[in-house]
């Protein structure tokens, strides 16, 4: 895996280098010392992943990410020096497609690493799920000009639909923000979101949806599903539905990612009630799985189109394997899924 490094400051550039260069499988693929320099060398030169700084003179990091992806998208880790004390600037960059955060490990007098662990863990795991990211005529998603399977359930449930189901990884958060903005208010069923996320950022993106969508956005806990509220998974477990509502689950505790988009859809899968599912912009294929069995179980489901994915990995899974009706670009889901809710009588 090839990595390109962000930061300004010249310490902290050598440090990660030479994580990079004695960990097996990697290496550096080129430093750049601002968001302009990234940018430019991300074009000349795309890497397998970048490390990128978030505060950095002429462009900082949130903004470089939301260029970058926009442009050449690659796999972009946030890496800063403390991630409670940026926690805006973090939100912000994980809003314009970075897949995580981690804290920017030091080197003492003696040239010992400390906070290296957490940076090669996240790496590790990326490594396990890198799919996606090359859009457009280098994409094998594209190449193979993906065509949905057919499914044994033709039309959703006319059931009134009691809850509205939203995954999303890489690039979801501006992705919700989007949908959840064209659902108008109030909100007369739940809606539940599993967003691939640190669970420390998780009053921030709250808050951040909070502010931009005009409806309340909390975190989630145990406890019985209500009308009106828009909950996002807030634990490093599982979010699990049940009849009685939600839960928070450890197991299956080999998912690459906890909590996952696939155990939320499964678990609803299994309930008597029916809703609508969708499965937004992301990295990998979590979701899939669970969007075909929701749409088996007479749920309506929806997968964003790539033209309007950050990374068109976890929606490309989905309409392969059959489990999207319906493949919309992102400005038509929300309204959608309103068209959805009115339909049944519930606005």
């Amino acid at each position: 895996m090839r990595v390109g490094i962000v930061n300004d400051l010249r310490m902290a550039t050598e440090t990660l280098r030479r994580i990079i260069e004695l960990s097996d499988g990697l290496e550096v693929a080129w430093t750049a010392v601002d968001g302009h320099d990234a940018v430019a060398k991300t074009a000349a030169d795309r890497p397998d992943l970048i490390l990128m700084d978030l505060v950095m003179p002429e462009m900082d990091g949130a903004e470089a990410t939301s260029v970058i992806m926009r442009t050449n998208p690659c796999p972009i880790l946030v890496v800063t020096a403390t991630i409670d004390g940026n926690a805006r600037r973090v939100v912000k960059a994980l809003a314009g497609g970075a897949v995580d955060a981690v804290e920017t490990p030091t080197m003492g007098l003696d040239g010992s690493i400390r906070g290296g662990e957490p940076l090669l863990e996240r790496i590790a795991r990326l490594r396990l799920d890198p799919g996606g990211f090359r859009k457009s005529s280098d994409s094998p998603l594209a190449q193979a000009k993906i065509k949905p399977r057919s499914s044994k359930i033709a039309v959703s449930s006319s059931e009134r639909p009691s809850v509205v189901l939203l995954g999303a990884s890489t690039g979801g958060p501006q992705a919700l923000r989007q949908v959840l903005s064209s659902i108008p208010s109030p909100l007369t069923v739940p809606i539940v979101i599993v967003q691939h996320i640190d669970p420390r950022f998780v009053p921030g993106l709250t808050n951040w949806l909070t502010e931009s969508t005009g409806h309340p956005v909390v975190g989630s806990k145990p406890g019985p599903m209500r009308s009106g509220e828009v909950v996002v998974a807030a634990a490093e477990q599982h979010l699990i539905l049940n009849e009685g509502g939600y839960d928070h689950r450890r197991e299956p505790a080999e998912s690459i990612h906890r909590p996952s988009v696939d155990q939320l859809f499964l678990s609803a899968a299994s309930c008597s009630f029916k809703g609508i599912a969708v499965l937004l912009t992301g990295m990998g294929t979590d979701g899939a799985e669970g969007l075909g069995r929701l749409r088996l179980a007479g749920w309506h489901t929806i997968a964003q189109d790539e033209d309007s994915s950050a990374v068109w990995g976890m929606p490309a899974a989905a309409i392969r394997a059959g489990g999207a009706m319906e493949t919309l670009s992102i400005d038509k889901i929300g309204d959608r899924v309103a068209s959805r809710l009115r339909t049944a009588g519930v606005n």
